[in-house]
Parts: C-alpha cells; sequence; structure tokens
C-alpha cells in the first residue's frame, strides 16, 4: 500500500490546484444544492472498499461544487481570512508528518516549532516575553483556555482549588463584558460553569467600545473573585476598546482582564494603528485566531496568558505514563486536549514566509482596502454606518427591507460575498476584509457588483 501514496498524492495534488486556481473567478457560493451532494456522497454504506484514488476523486469532483470560494480573495462575508500558500503546504507536511503535538517526547520537531512560533506571535502582537500560550483549536477555544486559567486564579485567590473541588460551594465569580462581547464570551463561561446570565454586560458606544467609566462604576462595591473580558476588534465595526482605561478599572479592582482579539489584535502589526491597541501587554490573558487575518489553515487558535502558574493549573493533569523531560515543553499542559494536530506548523510557515514586513502590508493593505469600500459606497450616496479604522465595513442601502434584498442579490450574483448584520437596530451589510489574496481590482469589482445589485434592487 505504501508504494501507491506518491501517485494518489500526486493526484490529489492535480485536484487540490484546480479548487485553487478556480477561486478567484468561480462563483463564490456552493453551485450543488445539499441534496445534489448527498446524492453524489452518500447511499448505502459500501460493503466493499474503495481504491483511495477514487475515493479522493469523488470528494474533489464534490469539492468543486459543493464548496464555498470563502478561500478566495473577494469573499467577505465573515471574518474570514484564506491560506497563504507556504501555511497551506505546511498544513500538508503536518498531515503527512502524523504527529501528536501533545507531548515533546511524541515529537520534538512540533514542540520545539510551537515554542518558536508563540514566541514569535508574541512579539508581533506587542505581548510581553514572559507570557505563556497554547495552540488550540480556533477563538474560541482561546476564550476558553484564558477563562479557564482566569477561573482558576481567581478562585485560588479566594482560598479555593476549583480543579479538584468544583463550583459547588465555591465563591461566585463576578464577570464582565461589554455588550457587544462576541457570543463566544458567553458561551465560554457557560462550558466553565459560572453561568451565562450571571455575565454584567458593560455599555458601548457607537462602535461598540466598551465604556470603561460605566466598567468602573460597575465595579464599585463589587467584593470577591471578578473576570472582566474586554474586545480588540468588534466584529462588526472593527472597534477596539479603551484597553488602557480598562486595565485601570481591572487593576484597581484586582480583576484578571481578559482581551478577546481573535482579528483586532494583529492591528499591532500596523504602525498606523498599533495604537488602538494600548494596554493591551498589561492584559492576564489574550486570546486570537489564526484563520482570519494570519491566513492559515483551519483550525488553529491561540490563546497567551500572563500567569503561567495558573494556565497550567487550568489545563494540565499529570498522568503515570508521560514522563516529564524536565526542560523541554509539553504543549499539552497549555491546552484542553492532549491528542491533537500541529496546528502551530502552519503559523511558523506563514510568520516566516511574510516576515514582520510582510504582514504590516497585509493588515495595512485589507484596512486600506476596506477604507475604499466606504468611500466608493458613500459617494454614491449609500450610509456608512461605522468608522472605518480596520478591516470592517457596514453599509446600509435604505430601508431594512432594500439592504436585504441587496445583500441577497449580491449573494446570488456570486461576484463577491458579503453577509447582514443588524447594528444599533439598523439592518446593514458587513464587509470584512482580511484575506491575503484580495487585490485592489478584486475590491473595485467587487464595488462595480454592489452598486449593480443596490441599483437593480433600489424600490
Amino acid at each position: 500500500m505504501h508504494e501507491k501514496i506518491p501517485s494518489l498524492l500526486a493526484s490529489v495534488q492535480k485536484q487540490a490546484s484546480s479548487w485553487l486556481e478556480s477561486v478567484g473567478n468561480r462563483p463564490i457560493p456552493a453551485t450543488a444544492s445539499a441534496e445534489e451532494l448527498r446524492q453524489t456522497l452518500g447511499g448505502p454504506f459500501p460493503q466493499e472498499g474503495s481504491d483511495p484514488e477514487t475515493v479522493t476523486g469523488i470528494l474533489a469532483r464534490a469539492g468543486m461544487e459543493g464548496n464555498v470560494a470563502s478561500t478566495g480573495p473577494r469573499y467577505f462575508g465573515f471574518v474570514v481570512g484564506g491560506n497563504l500558500p507556504a501555511a497551506l503546504a505546511a498544513d500538508w507536511l503536518v498531515s503527512a508528518w502524523d504527529q501528536n503535538a501533545g507531548i515533546y517526547v511524541l515529537s520534538p520537531l512540533v514542540s520545539v516549532i510551537e515554542q518558536i512560533t508563540g514566541a514569535w506571535l508574541r512579539e508581533l502582537a506587542g505581548l510581553p516575553a514572559s507570557m505563556s500560550f497554547g495552540f488550540v483549536t480556533g477563538g474560541h477555544m482561546a476564550n476558553f483556555t484564558a477563562l479557564a486559567a482566569a477561573r482558576h486564579r481567581v478562585l485560588h485567590d479566594a482560598g479555593w482549588d476549583v480543579e479538584e473541588d468544583g463550583l459547588l460551594g465555591a465563591p461566585p465569580i463576578q464577570v464582565f463584558a461589554s455588550e457587544e462581547a462576541h457570543y463566544t464570551i458567553s458561551t465560554s463561561v457557560r462550558f466553565l460553569g459560572m453561568g451565562a446570565n450571571r455575565i454584567r454586560r458593560i455599555a458601548t458606544d457607537s462602535q461598540g467600545r466598551m465604556s470603561a467609566p460605566a466598567l468602573a462604576a460597575a465595579l464599585r462595591g463589587i467584593a470577591g473573585p471578578c473576570i472582566v473580558c474586554a474586545q480588540a476588534g468588534n466584529v462588526n465595526t472593527g472597534a477596539i476598546d479603551p484597553l488602557s482605561e480598562i486595565v485601570e478599572c481591572a487593576k484597581n479592582h484586582g480583576a484578571w482582564l481578559h482581551v478577546d482579539g481573535a482579528f483586532g489584535l494583529w492591528a499591532a502589526a500596523s504602525p498606523e494603528r498599533a495604537s488602538l491597541l494600548r494596554g493591551i501587554e498589561k492584559a492576564d490573558s489574550v486570546a486570537t485566531d489564526a484563520h482570519k487575518w494570519l491566513n492559515v489553515p483551519y483550525d488553529c487558535g491561540i490563546t497567551f496568558c500572563a500567569d503561567e502558574a495558573a494556565h497550567r493549573s487550568a489545563m494540565s493533569l499529570p498522568a503515570a505514563y508521560i514522563l516529564s523531560t524536565g526542560s523541554e515543553r509539553d504543549p499539552h499542559e497549555f491546552v484542553p486536549e492532549e491528542s491533537r494536530r500541529a496546528r502551530a506548523v502552519p503559523v511558523y510557515a506563514a510568520l516566516r514566509s511574510l516576515g514582520r514586513k510582510g504582514i504590516t502590508e497585509l493588515v495595512e493593505r485589507n484596512c486600506r482596502q476596506a477604507r475604499r469600500f466606504a468611500d466608493a459606497l458613500a459617494g454614491v450616496g449609500y450610509e456608512v454606518l461605522n468608522d472605518v479604522e480596520l478591516n470592517q465595513v457596514l453599509i446600509s442601502f435604505g430601508s431594512a427591507e432594500q439592504t436585504q434584498r441587496t445583500i441577497t442579490a449580491i449573494q446570488e450574483d456570486g461576484t463577491c460575498w458579503c453577509g447582514g448584520t443588524v447594528w444599533k437596530g439598523r439592518t446593514a451589510m458587513r464587509i470584512s476584509v482580511c484575506n491575503w489574496s484580495t487585490t485592489d481590482a478584486d475590491v473595485e469589482q467587487s464595488i462595480e457588483a454592489i452598486l449593480r445589485a443596490a441599483s437593480e434592487h433600489a424600490h
């Protein structure tokens, strides 16, 4: 069987290349219905096995019709990046190596790569070199991991060992987050047993930034364990909370400060925008999602933690069959998983292939392109609902009905793909620009398609 692997991989390489060559020109939505995909892929469970090349051929044909071209240059729905070439190629190596990234002795290479990559990411984000880190599945689990460390520390300081004794009888934890916090903060708090309904919501300004005075007022008189969750990059507006002021509020109260920086963290790479993140270096934990602005394959998120002891205590539990290597880093001690993919490897490849200058250029180019969308659409009379500081643009085409008709028409047209949202009670089209391959020509082509759809559905 092993002798057939080179020809199988060569076949898959051709099929994958065909897909990648198509994403710049094909319609963005899937062209096959769910029922058509079931007909192609389903049927009774096979009694006999099939040749691997036959199997991958079926998958490749279905993928050409059933996939969304979300990795392409004109996909602006959600905050979704693409695959940098080096990161994609490195991810193929990860699959070929088939290494368990949990323990150093299972893969010294992966452990060392993770250590190097985490250090580079800290430097890029302007975070202290003393912060620990862990590579998880995405932004959601990055928030979860950070908040698990936070839960450990605030309860430990209150004299409670949550890992050993659970939450029954523990001092209640007060959690504060803005009205605009991403829903993964609520679900992470729920998964950790603290109760999503216990989150106290803090008012925001017109751009979705947490009000530091409102936070200070809410904290006044609060006693006991406390966690504050701030945000770097609102998914609608791109706005970043006033972190310096929030840090001061949290520290004055003795609260743990967590920052959800799923995509906005990488504004740190832009000299023009790094000041928006001032204060984040004093946070207790930070979460981000590498598939967004770092443009690596799914799945990869990163948690950074200023309290390594809390981070390790929340995540690790020694097992008799895992012998410590002493000085070398066992990655599983910083994440909820043990058996896991070597997801730091594509990040390493992305960082090494771009370098700091390349990442700066990517972030600043996407921000400039978002500004171009806003200026072009505002220039013909449509309303931009946000201050375009980063890569997010919110557009109203008039009434809620007209805006929704325009969004539907854009999605059906297939030239580009933009999603819908509701912002401060207004229905809006959301444009998220964070793909490495988006050119200025892609932006102009997309603007033409949006204007055409808006004009055709004006009434």
